[in-house]
């Protein structure tokens, strides 16, 4: 699967403007971005993937654009996809990729596979 290369460069503006350290992976179909080694946002095709807190997730799925991840089939509780009505404007993406930034600190890492 493809990812939107301009998208990515989007996302990549806002963490610099917010001066955070990323790191950036190629996985599951798309770029996630990986802050304090923890996936943080990414693109998928067109669509930001973003891992928002639990406690606002249910309001967030009302926003324009958003609907549960469900990339393998089942949702992912804390994960969204948000379409490109949701994130055209720059105002917007900023919004979704803050909430992925403000939940990062009390996201867990995934475990380590040796």
């Amino acid at each position: 699967m493809a990812y939107n290369e301009f998208l990515a460069g989007r996302i990549r503006r806002i963490f610099n403007e917010k001066r955070t350290a990323f790191e950036e992976k190629k996985m599951m179909g798309g770029l996630c971005f990986l802050v304090d080694g923890k996936m943080c946002a990414g693109v998928v095709n067109d669509m930001l993937m973003g891992r928002i807190d639990h406690a606002i997730y249910e309001e967030a799925l009302t926003k324009k654009g958003c609907r549960e991840m469900d990339f393998t089939g089942r949702p992912m509780k804390g994960y969204v996809f948000v379409g490109p009505e949701g994130i055209d404007a720059d105002r917007d993406l900023e919004y979704w990729v803050q909430l992925c930034l403000d939940f990062n600190p009390k996201a867990k890492a995934s475990k380590k596979k040796e």
